[in-house]
Formats: structure tokens, sequence, C-alpha cells
């Protein structure tokens, strides 16, 4: 923890709860100012009240509402988010959103949605960040995708698809901008302590009768390491990816999975 990035305007999709907050509150505590971006208002002012100890001098927290599938919404939050906070150099498109159905059931609803949810908003949010990080000349951009996004599961082929795709996107905008200051990476964290999580852990124990821990165990079995991974290991990853000093790594896919999947 320090000061790298004091002066630094960080905007967090998805930051009212979950690896969104855990984020924020880890540049908050390397001295950024965060913005908090997400659907639920209520949501979003409860986070910004628990971390207002966590603003370092000379830096802010604030929220703004916004759907990031919505590109003209999207463009009015960032623009109200620079106003009140200054440029925004620092942009992590967390907000995702899983739904599981086998493949033969999956709608083009339930296809559009999480391609609309977990592709298409990070896209919608990256066109509205870059601007400023190009003026300035310096940015950094961090997509939370999953170890979804490196292997395929199971009962999840949107969802597998749209992170594959996410991932994509982050090695090809790395090598666009890799001369002009703005480094472009990805994390994967594997099962988490999510709603996602939560969610997939009710799916299991409803559709098997298995008991909640039996479920969370089946969940945490996939883990060389034989746990969930925690908001704040993903946080840490993301901070690090987000440092002046990590100039030199861009168009990476990270794992934060425990030995789940090795990237190389």
């Amino acid at each position: 923890m320090g000061n790298a990035l004091q002066g630094r305007h960080a905007l967090v999709t998805g930051g009212g709860r979950g690896i969104g907050a855990a984020i924020a509150r880890r540049l908050l505590a390397d001295g950024a100012s965060v913005t908090l971006l997400g659907r639920e208002q209520a949501a979003l002012d409860a986070t910004v009240h628990a971390l207002q100890s966590c603003v370092t001098e000379g830096a802010a927290l604030g929220a703004v509402s916004a759907d990031i599938t919505d590109a003209d919404w999207v463009s009015g939050a960032f623009a109200g988010a620079t106003e009140a906070r200054g440029p925004i150099t620092l942009l992590v498109n967390n907000a995702g959103q899983a739904h599981s159905a086998p493949f033969g059931k999956t709608d083009l609803a339930l296809w559009q949605r999480m391609l609309e949810v977990n592709l298409t908003g990070t896209f919608i949010c990256t066109q509205a960040a870059l601007p400023a990080m190009l003026e300035a000349g310096w940015g950094r951009i961090v997509n939370v995708a999953s170890t979804a996004g490196l292997i395929g599961y199971g009962y999840v082929s949107a969802y597998c698809a749209a992170k594959h795709g996410v991932i994509g996107l982050t090695r090809s905008l790395a090598l666009e901008l890799a001369t002009k200051g703005v480094t472009v990476n990805a994390v994967c964290p594997g099962y988490t302590e999510t709603d996602i999580v939560r969610d997939a852990v009710a799916n299991i124990v409803g559709k098997t009768g298995r008991s909640e821990e039996q479920a969370r165990a089946e969940l945490a079995a996939r883990n060389p390491q034989r746990r969930l991974v925690r908001p704040d290991e993903v946080a840490d990853a993301v901070a690090w990816l987000c440092q002046p000093s990590a100039s030199a790594i861009t168009g990476q896919a990270v794992p934060v999975a425990g030995g789940e999947v090795m990237a190389g």
C-alpha cells in the first residue's frame, strides 16, 4: 500500500459489491480517486459510505449510476465522473453476469444478454474511457474476465463465449495501444466468494438436493488449493496491473485461481 496512484482517477464498473468493491478499496489505499459505477444506486451509496474511511488525502470517492450496455448512459456517466473527480486514467471493467443453462436450452435472449453484459459492456466502457487516456499519454485498462475466458465449462456456453471474447479484446487492444502509454490486461478469477458463486451454490442445491456445504465444496474442488478465491485477492492482482511500474505488462490474462488454470 502507498500513494503510487496518487493523482489518478479510477472508474470501477460493478463497483457496488463483491470484487468491484474490493478493487475500489484497494485502489483507494494506493491513493487513487475512485468512481463506482453500477445499476443499483442504493448498493453504490452503501459502498461509498463504507469506503469513506479508505480515502487518502487529496483523493475523492463517488458513484454514478449507469447500465454498461447503454452507450449513451455510459457516456453521460463518464462525463459526470470526469467533471467531479478529473480525467479517468484507470478503468476496471468488472461488471458481469453469469447464468447457467444446457446449450440446448440457451435461447437467443440469454445468449445476447451474456454477450451484452460481459463483452459489449466492456467495449462500451473502454471506448468511453480511452480518449482521456490517449490525451494524457498514460492509462491502465484492466478487464475482470474469468477462468471461463481461458478454458471451457459445461452448461455456461454463453458466459464462456463472452469471457473468451473479453480476452480476445484485451489482447487485440493491447497491441493497438502498445506505443501510446496505455496498457490493457485481464485478470481471470476462478470461483470467488461473490454473488455469482452464491447463485451457483443455490442452483446446485436446488437441482441436486446437496447441502450448501457440499455445493461449495464441489466448486472449491476445482481449485488445487481446495478453496474459493477471496475478492481481495482479485483486487490485489488488479491493483498490481494498475501500477506505474507495471508499464511493460500488457495483453496478459492473469489467472487468480489457485492453480486451476496455468497461463503460458
